[in-house]
């Protein structure tokens, strides 16, 4: 059985689970208000957009959307509809399939990146001091690598 919590881990983690749901709910709830894309949408339009080519394998892209690869599957059929992104074949080895960035969804994360960062920097990045985003960035590196 696992050691409990000591009150200053109890602490400590809730903190960090109650702030980070709330945050992550503004920042859908303003995105979604003011470009009609989700948290979803924008982290699959940025990591595209930043790919050589504006385009990834779907398991690439799930590996750095930290997603299932039937959530991504599911994600990037949701954005196909919409046509922000299209699916086709690896040119590579024909079997697997690549999520390309359309330039409908390059507008798209052109249009509401301005919006995003407004909210980004009121509701998380003016709020602290420089150190302390510094030790954020060291810390939570430390949890993603685990």
């Amino acid at each position: 059985m696992a050691e409990p919590l000591s009150d200053t881990e109890q602490q400590a983690w809730r903190t960090f689970i109650e702030s980070s749901w709330a945050l992550h709910t503004h920042l859908e709830d303003e995105l979604r208000a003011t470009t009609g894309l989700s948290m979803n949408d924008y982290h699959v339009l940025v990591v595209l957009s930043e790919a050589p080519g504006r385009r990834l394998r779907m398991g690439e892209l799930a590996d750095r959307l930290v997603f299932s690869p039937s959530r991504v599957t599911y994600q990037i059929n949701s954005m196909v509809k919409r046509g922000l992104v299209r699916k086709q074949p690896c040119p590579e080895d024909g079997r697997g399939q690549e999520a390309v960035l359309t330039e409908e969804g390059m507008s798209s994360l052109v249009e509401a990146a301005p919006m995003h960062l407004i909210t980004v920097r009121d509701r998380f990045i003016d709020r602290l001091e420089p150190g302390e985003l510094e030790v954020i960035a060291r810390v939570f590196e430390k949890v993603r690598k685990a």
